[in-house]
This record gives C-alpha cells, structure tokens and sequence, in this order.
C-alpha cells in the first residue's frame, strides 16, 4: 500500500492556488490537509478536504502533517522554512529559495541536522519548451555552442508598489521573480559560470525594484548565456535562442501548464502540457552541404513530475531532483548579479 503524506501550505496567494494546490492532489500519496490563510479565497471552498487555519503555529503542531509548503513572498522564505524545519518537517519553498546565500546555507544545514528534504519548487525545469531545450543541447544539435539566449518577457506596464515584488525589499523584484527560474535553467544545462555581468533597471513607474534585467554568463571556450526579461514587452522576443556552430535553435511562446491549470486542466489529464504544432521550436542546421529546417515537437511538460520526485525523496524511493545547494547557487548568481551593476563591471562567479 502506498505511504500517505500529508502536506500543509502556508500562504494561499496566486503560486498556491494556481501552481501547488492543484498539482499535490494529482500526486498518489500526497494529501494536501491544511493551509496556512490570512485573507482571499477560501481553500476550503476550492476542496472540501483542506482546513485553513490562521497561524503557522497551528500547521507545525499537527503531527500528522509531514511535509510544509512555504508560499508566502519570498521577502520571508527563510524564517518560515526554519520554523518548519525546527517543527521536523520536510519542506518545499517557492522561488526564489532565499534573499540571500547566507539564508540559504543556513536552512541547507538545518535540513541536513534534521534529516528532512528540503527542496525549491523550480517548476521550470519542467517546462516542455526547456525540456525540449535539454535534448537539442545533449544531441549537440547546433554543434559547437556559442550563444545561448533564455528569456521570458511580459507586458505588464503598471506596477504597485503596495505589492511585494514592486516594493523593492531584498528579495523582490522581477530579478528574483522570474530570473531566478531562467538562472536555474542556466545552471541545469550548462553548470556554473565564470563570470556574471548584469544590467538592471526599472522601466516602469511607481516601482521601487528592478523590473528589468540583462545578465550575461560567461563560460569556457568564449561561451556566452544571456537572460533578459522585460515588463513592457508587448511583442515578446523569441523565449529560446541557441546558436551553434553548425545551426540555430529558436523558440518562441510560453509553456500552456500555467495556462491549463489557470483553466482548471489538470495533469494527467487528455491534452496536459501539449502545444500545437504552429508553437513548437524551429532547428535550422547547415552541415556537409545540407542545409534543413524543420519543426522540433515540444515535449509535453510536467508539472507534477516535481511533487511526485518529492513525494519519491521523502520516502526514499528516489534522489532529490531540485537540490537546495543547487537553488542556492541561482541565489549567489543574483547576488553577483547586483554586484555587477552597483560596480558597473564583470565579476568572477565564486560559489
């Protein structure tokens, strides 16, 4: 019989409602039983089967619950992660994992102390478009690698300062939010860098945090990664590019996951992470007097593939596939990063 574990959220915003909730209840095994709620919606309206309570004191108190999901703004991920942890529980913690490297190796090694998994939920690796991504770079598709370009633009022109990520605490920002999933997706395919070199601004008005960024990696043999985003793109540029020396990768539009669960989609069900054929990337190749170009599918995404790994890791069935360490080094990439531009110059990544 399969081992139950019962899971708690703290926080019940848009990431709770639209990315975990719905996931954790298509997981055999997982059973999601309460959720941390100040204000919003009711989760127990969205299922029966859930209890809200007012305090994280009342969630860390259940013994029953084993495994607690932090969803609160990332300005204090890092006390609610410890408290949890102090508590005995296994925990997940929404992106970005920490403000701050120090956090991190601290909530790293109370983990480890504990003997609890303790993961970040980098959904984006599970992208199709990026898992797509993974095969062209590991069939070395495009040869040699030269550029690589991951971006991720909106159009968003009004920002709200009253809202945590426009406030310009540490942790908030567009950096944090959205680079830290292209960070993680860097890292996945191409290990850690030599150098960062970042360009950040705000573009819009009210901000009070960066709401734009440009950051180069820098790699051996003259490779270069760029992450870009912008709130004020209406005609987003293209998601993926990567040049080689034999051919090209492009890739354009968003993943549907976020779409689909937004619709009420689940996974698993007929049609989930499946794009259309007009989205998926275009492999443009020259080689031996050839020269294609062809469409390259996009493999379905999945999103429960990250709390099925965790469900795994808990009972020990499976290794960690999002390590702490590993969320940890996009957070010391976006420290180098702000480095970068308070000093107006490249800097050697140390871990």
């Amino acid at each position: 019989m399969r081992e139950q574990i019962q899971a708690g959220l703290v926080g019940y915003g848009f990431a709770a409602r639209t990315f975990h909730a719905p996931v954790i209840r298509t997981v055999p095994g997982l059973a999601l039983r309460k959720v941390v709620q100040r204000s919003g919606s009711s989760c127990e309206q969205d299922d029966p089967g859930v209890q809200a309570v007012k305090d994280l004191t009342a969630l860390l108190a259940d013994e029953e619950i084993r495994l607690v999901i932090v969803t609160t703004p990332s300005t204090n991920h890092y006390e609610i992660a410890r408290q949890a942890l102090l508590a005995g529980k296994h925990v997940v913690v929404e992106k970005p994992f920490t403000a701050t490297t120090a956090e991190a190796d601290e909530l790293i090694e109370l983990a480890r102390r504990q003997e609890k998994v303790l993961s970040v939920f980098h959904n984006r690796r599970w992208d199709g478009d990026f898992l797509t991504l993974q095969e062209i770079v590991a069939q070395q598709k495009v040869g040699r690698m030269t550029e690589a370009e991951l971006r991720w633009d909106r159009f968003s022109p009004q920002a709200n300062p009253e809202r945590w990520r426009d406030a310009g605490e540490e942790g908030s920002g567009t950096f944090y939010d959205l680079g830290v999933h292209l960070i993680d997706q860097a890292l996945t395919l191409f290990g850690l860098p030599l150098t960062v070199q970042a360009e950040l601004r705000t573009e819009r008005e009210h901000t009070r945090a960066f709401d734009y960024f440009d950051v180069s990696l820098g790699y051996e043999d003259n490779f270069k990664v760029s992450l870009k985003s912008s709130l004020v793109a209406l005609e987003p540029a293209s998601r993926y590019r990567l040049y080689g020396a034999e051919g090209a990768f492009v890739k354009y539009g968003e993943d549907p996951q976020e779409n689909q669960l937004r619709s009420g989609l689940l996974p698993g069900q007929p049609g989930w992470g499946e794009e259309p054929e007009e989205q998926w990337g275009i492999l443009h190749t020259r080689s031996g007097g050839l020269d294609l170009r062809s469409r390259v599918r996009t493999l379905p995404g999945s999103y429960a593939s990250f709390y099925q790994n965790v469900y795994d890791a808990i009972t020990g069935a499976a290794e960690l596939a999002v390590q702490p360490e590993q969320a940890r080094m996009a957070i010391r990439v976006i420290e180098l990063g702000l480095l970068s531009h308070r000093e107006q110059r490249r800097v050697a990544f140390t871990p």
